[in-house]
């Protein structure tokens, strides 16, 4: 796998230009990062809450924590962290824990911090352990466009 097939047919509809990046397997966005010779801080990491609504994707930068007690806030839910098993199963052309950060691509709500909408380039997993899709900032948020903004990391 390169892309997932959900995350293609979504940028390459909308006709946003991307480049793939190569690495080493990894297991983890700081991992990815170090393979990938980013800073981490430009990675847009997805992480996926959950309730009996349903699952919600947070994107936060790949260097922080999301707070559960912001987006809990923000949507006035009990959200909880989803595990890796349960989050696996809303992206099924994914490998397990190689979310990409689009959840509109998979109609998913999707929640974006806003540390992330004034960088010049994103990097997104693309749905395995061994590729990054970079693309803009401006086309990133036009990807994301009607999507909550809002801080939804933790400071610890």
């Amino acid at each position: 796998m390169t892309i997932a097939a959900a995350v293609k047919s979504y940028i390459d509809g909308r006709g946003i230009t991307y480049d793939l990046i190569n690495h080493y397997q990894t297991g983890s966005s700081h991992e990815t990062a170090q393979a990938a010779h980013i800073d981490e801080a430009h990675m847009a990491k997805a992480v996926i809450l959950h309730d009996n609504e349903g699952a919600v994707m947070v994107i936060v930068p790949g260097d922080t924590w999301v707070s559960q007690s912001a987006v809990q806030q923000a949507l006035d839910r009990p959200l909880v962290l989803a595990e890796e098993s349960d989050a696996t199963g809303y992206f099924p052309d994914c490998d397990a824990g190689a979310i990409p950060a689009l959840g509109p691509a998979y109609g998913m709500e999707t929640l974006l911090d806003n540390a992330l909408v004034s960088m010049a380039f994103q990097y997104i997993e693309s749905g395995d352990h061994r590729t990054l899709i970079k693309i803009s900032g401006r086309d990133f948020l036009e990807l994301l466009s009607g999507v909550r903004r809002g801080r939804f990391t933790s400071s610890d």
